[in-house]
């Protein structure tokens, strides 16, 4: 029993073919068959099978069907769900139990979504291959013996390998799109502000932004459209009415402009991945799109400037986790200071330690201006020439990744080589532009993602573009090895 879209979950309910309770106990059942394979789950929910038995009962009883009723939902484990543990992938967090659950979690339940399992991720969601992880190593379902992307890889593994059909994650320099570029999976960024944070492990709180992964633009769109709108949990949500994203799927993209922005192509990025680029352009040509390039000049400065501002606000952010408050609590030493101390070097690993550091030295006394508000300044001049490029084209069109997946253990000693993994994709968030991943082709035998980003708050432009490219192409169709 498989189905791949929401669309065919919905019309296996409908006539009658399979119960909720039934694509449940399926997707518990791939868990326990692959992801000892594959380590996407760090834990299941055995309850989710009686939430299952309540939406069958509704259905029984001639309840109309909801968005997501019968979708199984992989959560990220950065994400809280009242009364479970929620861990970060971190030691610090050990034992620690929600008080209450993500507002974009607690919507998708609202319309029927089904969490059968909480998704491994780097430490604090701090990397770009889930090797980060204090529990355990996820591997591509495509080759597991190269990286899932990361930060959310958990969570796209479990979407790519059948384990459950959608799936949430977080994105605070790419760690949505990255994972979905290398598993052959849409991933999506939202605006920031559109869904709400409230109840995401903080961190970095002015990039970070939660979102989908689905096999099709089609089902992460009705995920991200249920997830999206105003939460009076979070000040940084907009009051903004949402676009109704099914309206732009079947909008064809004739005279769309795209653009490709220069500084997204050339050294770093692998001659593979900027074929499957240049074969999408064409792709859209064919369909009726003008296709130009355009300069974003101080895209070539986002990566420098978002390992400045990153580190510094989860320094900050991360401060809280001190052995008083949450999780873990070593207690061998003399004083407050000392529980301080032994707690967090027991409790984190040794990437969150690392950008801790820089976060703190570049928030000192006597480097605050030269780094930290420095590259605010960058990332504003950034957000203008976004702004400018956007009153030319609808949307730009990029790499998502600048290589496909990589080995694993390559970049665990090389910090500076796994920072480059993001280069594509931070500027996105410091823009606070939507952005998305869709499978756009392979080279050799791996997936490669092409990027759609449009201007802030213009999601719906961005489901045309990927919904279009996906009717004129079956990259999306193929699935990793069994």
């Amino acid at each position: 029993m498989s189905y791949r879209t929401i669309s065919d979950v919905h019309r296996a309910l409908q006539q009658k073919e399979v119960s909720v309770v039934e694509l449940v106990q399926a997707s518990l059942a791939a868990i326990a068959a692959r992801d000892p394979q594959l380590g996407a789950f760090l834990r299941t929910r055995p309850q989710v099978l009686d939430e299952a038995v309540a939406v069958d009962k509704r259905l029984v009883a001639g309840a109309p069907l909801r968005p997501l009723d019968g979708v199984t939902l992989a959560v990220k484990d950065n994400l809280n769900l009242v009364g479970e543990e929620v861990t970060a992938a971190s030691k610090i967090l050990e034992r620690y139990r929600a008080i209450a659950t993500a507002t974009a979690v607690a919507r998708l339940q609202a319309q029927g979504a089904l969490v059968v399992g909480k998704t491994n991720l780097d430490e604090f969601a701090m990397g770009a291959s889930t090797e980060n992880s204090a529990y355990q190593t996820t591997k591509n379902p495509w080759n597991t013996v190269v990286v899932p992307g990361g930060s959310s890889g958990g969570s796209a593994v479990a979407v790519a390998s059948g384990q459950s059909l959608v799936a949430v994650g977080s994105d605070t320099g790419g760690s949505i799109r990255q994972p979905a570029s290398f598993t052959n999976l849409v991933g999506f960024k939202p605006t920031y502000g559109r869904v709400s944070r409230s109840g995401l492990i903080a961190l970095a709180s002015s990039l970070d932004q939660i979102g989908p992964f689905a096999r099709t633009v089609e089902d992460a769109a009705a995920v991200y459209q249920v997830m999206a709108g105003r939460d009076e949990n979070d000040a940084t949500s907009s009051n903004r009415a949402v676009d109704d994203i099914a309206a732009a799927l079947n909008q064809p993209v004739k005279n769309m402009r795209l653009g490709l922005p220069r500084e997204f192509f050339g050294p770093g990025v692998d001659p593979g991945v900027t074929a499957v680029v240049e074969q999408a352009a064409d792709v859209y040509r064919r369909l009726g799109a003008t296709v130009c390039e355009v300069s974003i000049p101080h895209a070539r400065d986002a990566l420098a400037t978002y390992y400045i501002i990153q580190p510094a606000e989860a320094s900050s952010n991360l401060a809280r986790y001190d052995g008083i408050r949450y999780g873990r609590s070593v207690r061998d030493g003399q004083g407050l200071s000392g529980i301080y101390r032994q707690t967090r070097d027991a409790g984190f690993g040794a990437e969150v330690k690392r950008r801790i550091m820089i976060g703190t030295f570049v928030l000192s006394a006597g480097y605050v201006d030269a780094f930290y508000y420095h590259a605010n300044r960058v990332r504003a001049m950034l957000r203008e020439e976004f702004d400018r490029v956007f009153d030319q084209v609808d949307v730009l069109l990029t790499p998502t990744s600048p290589t496909v997946a990589f080995p694993l253990g390559a970049r665990t000693t090389d910090p500076l080589t796994m920072y480059l993994a993001d280069l594509l994709t931070v500027p996105a968030n410091l823009a606070n532009i939507p952005a998305m991943s869709i499978p756009g082709g392979f080279a050799g035998d791996l997936p490669v993602g092409i990027q759609l980003m449009a201007r802030t708050w213009d999601e719906a432009a961005i489901f045309r573009a990927g919904a279009a490219f996906q009717r004129a192409t079956d990259w999306h169709t193929k699935s990793p090895p069994t």
